[in-house]
């Protein structure tokens, strides 16, 4: 059990039957009146972001997220599979749960699969990946007064923006976070 005025960034905590993450929290003591907590909470299984108040008093049960380590092997049709490399258990999730969290990942490489009490609510890839370019147009001499960019096809079908001196099948570092080009490798 948390109470709200032991609130931190991050911490999961379950809600009416709901996950929630806390984003934001700020403790609130008005000239008048009694103290109250004010956040600004995720939900771990839809993404919807909404704001409460709490008193400092009310405690919430705290939500166990299982992150586990877990292979991916192939896609077929809307659906994706997994195994865990320890037991070799295989999962199947459907589009819904993946959403495009594998828009960087190749197959056979390692992800986290997040669940709540048995039910996979998100994947997680890893921060960066290293992808070879499949297309993208040749870059211009003088078009770099600014630092231009252009975009890159990578392996995995996914475009990515790239500065110009960076040429098809080269390979690359990708932070999956923002889908931004980092470097050359």
């Amino acid at each position: 059990m948390v109470s709200a005025g032991d609130f931190r960034n991050g911490v999961t905590i379950e809600i009416e039957g709901n996950v929630y993450q806390i984003v934001e929290f700020q403790h609130v003591k008005p000239g008048k009146g009694a103290a109250f907590v004010r956040t600004k909470l995720k939900n771990i299984k839809n993404g919807g972001v909404v704001e409460k108040t709490f008193r400092p008093t009310e405690k919430f049960e705290n939500a166990h997220i299982d992150r586990a380590d877990m292979q991916y092997l192939y896609a077929d049709g809307d659906l994706y599979h997994f195994m865990d490399v320890e037991t070799y258990d295989q999962i199947a999730l459907g589009q819904d749960q993946i959403g495009d969290s594998l828009k960087f990942v190749k197959e056979n490489e390692m992800v986290k699969i997040c669940s709540h009490r048995g039910e996979v609510f998100s994947v997680e890839p890893p921060l960066f990946v290293e992808l070879a370019i499949t297309e993208t147009e040749p870059g211009f001499k003088g078009d770099t007064a600014t630092g231009a960019t252009k975009p890159a096809t990578v392996e995995t079908g996914a475009t990515v923006y790239v500065p110009l001196f960076v040429d098809q099948g080269d390979v690359i570092k990708i932070d999956t976070r923002s889908g931004e080009y980092l470097s050359r490798v």
